[in-house]
């Protein structure tokens, strides 16, 4: 799995998160890592944007940009109204593809959901993942609602014959409610996808070494984790009728 294409349900889901304990754990595996953030909206040019927020949270990582445009917008929207060049599917994928043959995992951020636009003429990041032949990982929310939105994007990949690589929750409140604890067995069922872990709710402002020695409890063994769906589902599980 050189390239992973990682995609979120929507916007603040913790999809980059959710990338730096992707590249944290594949690091502690003793796996190179390259980080791809295709385009970068709502971010200053002397602002930190997610490539940056991925390399400080998992360490060595190399880190690449495509474009960055200053209004958070949609990619294709912001590029407009800055007057700037969109960025197009073929594009992402060349990048992702050079980076590829310097590292052992390329990780390609999008922005937003799998459908955002990057370009006027509605190149998206499935196209994009598409283009590389790369499975796509979905970043998806733990409460209510998010099964609509994670299974719209898992059979959107369906019908593009994308692969898969699974679900992982970008955020599980330290006091889940009872649409949470639901959802872990929902989640995979609407996916037709494992779900792959669960990043715990305020990863993000750990200390990046706390961060790192933790990445790997986080996810699944199929991406350089240790983590475990069916305990934590046991864990977390609903009793009925509660």
């Amino acid at each position: 799995m050189p390239v992973l294409v990682i995609t979120g349900t929507g916007t603040e889901v913790g999809k980059t998160v959710t990338t730096a304990a992707v590249a944290a754990a594949a690091l502690a595996a003793g796996r190179s890592v390259a980080v791809l953030k295709a385009a970068q909206t709502g971010v200053r040019p002397d602002e930190r944007g997610d490539a940056d927020e991925v390399a400080r949270l998992a360490g060595e990582v190399a880190t690449a940009e495509l474009a960055r445009y200053p209004e958070p917008l949609a990619p294709n929207t912001a590029a407009r109204r800055a007057g700037r060049t969109a960025v197009r599917p073929q594009e992402i994928a060349d990048a992702a593809a050079k980076l590829a043959a310097e590292h052992d995992l390329v990780l390609v951020e999008g922005a937003g959901g799998l459908l955002v636009r990057f370009d006027d003429e509605g190149g998206t990041l499935a196209d994009a993942a598409e283009l590389l032949g790369a499975p796509v990982l979905v970043v998806a929310s733990a409460g209510l609602g998010t099964l609509n939105t994670t299974e719209l994007t898992a059979r959107e990949l369906r019908r593009r014959g994308l692969g898969m690589a699974g679900v992982v929750i970008g955020s599980w409140p330290e006091d889940a409610d009872l649409a949470c604890r639901c959802n872990l067995a929902d989640l995979p069922e609407v996916a037709a996808a494992p779900l792959l872990g669960a990043l715990p709710a305020g990863a993000a402002d750990l200390a990046p070494d706390r961060f790192r020695a933790a990445a790997p409890g986080w996810l699944a063994p199929g991406l350089d984790g240790t983590w475990d769906a069916d305990a934590f589902t046991a864990r977390w599980a609903a009793p009925a009728g509660s």
